[in-house]
């Protein structure tokens, strides 16, 4: 099994702009309805991220802000993505730093108020049933 969160935005065309230039999320599906993305896909290494348009009708899936963490291979991996976001224009709202986890890491917010973490902690995954 494995985790892929899903986010609705009121803009998802200007969301996947933004996360391919700034931070170099990879578009890999996009279905619409209507002209309008019903469903997209973007990956940043092997994880992927779902995106669709708010529908403002109060359904369940209609998300609000969020806070999404990209893990980078390495902390020069993180400073690299900084460089990108900070040329694309992103809106840094958490600097560059390390952390006492071990984390190098920094945080920018996309043009609908979600914030994205990228760092260089990968966490572990025990199998199940253990502590």
């Amino acid at each position: 099994m494995s985790v892929h969160p899903t986010l609705r935005y009121d803009d998802p065309r200007a969301a996947m702009a933004f996360l391919t230039r700034a931070l170099g999320l990879v578009e890999q599906q996009v279905y619409t309805d209507d002209g309008a993305v019903a469903h997209a896909e973007l990956s940043f290494g092997d994880g992927v991220v779902m995106l669709g348009t708010r529908t403002g009708r109060s359904e369940a899936f209609d998300t609000g802000r969020a806070v999404i963490y990209l893990v980078a291979d390495s902390a020069d991996a993180v400073d690299a993505h900084h460089g990108r976001a900070v040329a694309a224009g992103a809106e840094v709202v958490v600097e560059l730093r390390d952390q006492p986890y071990g984390s190098r890491e920094f945080a920018v917010l996309d043009p609908e108020g979600n914030v994205w973490t990228i760092g260089s902690y990968r966490p572990v995954v025990k199998p199940a049933g253990q502590a």
